[in-house]
């Protein structure tokens, strides 16, 4: 190694180390998530500069959680208000009769959605665009690990992908230009 990835490397396994980040966490298997952060900036096949990016990006994460108390569990703040504004859209344009596909998308996704909240405890569970990012997260999890994701699982997983991509189409439209700013203004 180079002595820019060799620093690189030692900073971000100090770093983890410390933090505790990405252990404590569990999957959808109910197991502890171990995962280090070399085990995802080690699958990026960039340059120095930008894997020095990457880097910085992941410190930055690693402080917050620890500044707001989430190395264990729990959401950031910064993640908190993204899904209330993702939730406002998702609701906007399910009763939008101009974007017919995005609710045609979302109850092909539903059935997926009550399956795994028929399976979280009463107490735990959330609604629907949460329970979505949960399984996204937690097969990140698995697949970090290396554990093998059943094939059901992997066709629940592929469609909730396509309706979280769908959405966050919408997601970057809307911020570029309201969607529904001529329903407001009328």
């Amino acid at each position: 190694m180079e002595t820019l990835e060799l620093e690189i490397y030692g900073r971000y396994r100090a770093l983890v180390e410390k933090s505790g980040a990405f252990s404590g966490r569990t999957c959808p298997d109910g197991e502890p998530a171990r995962v280090h952060l070399s085990d995802i900036i080690d699958r990026y096949d960039v340059d120095e500069n930008t894997r020095k990016e990457i880097v910085d990006w992941w410190e930055g994460l690693i402080m917050m959680m620890q500044h707001e108390g989430k190395q264990q569990a729990g959401h950031l703040q910064i993640n908190k208000n993204v899904l209330i504004r993702l939730n406002d859209l998702h609701n906007e344009l399910l009763k939008s009769a101009k974007h017919p596909e995005y609710g045609a998308e979302f109850y092909k996704t539903l059935p997926f959605i009550v399956e795994l909240r028929s399976k979280t405890p009463k107490d735990q569970q959330v609604g629907e665009l949460e329970t979505c990012f949960n399984a996204l997260y937690g097969t990140l999890m698995l697949k970090l690990q290396g554990k093998e994701i059943g094939k059901d699982t992997q066709v629940a997983i592929n469609q909730i992908s396509h309706f979280i991509g769908t959405l966050a189409a919408y997601f970057k439209k809307d911020e570029e230009k309201p969607l529904f700013e001529d329903e407001i203004n009328e």
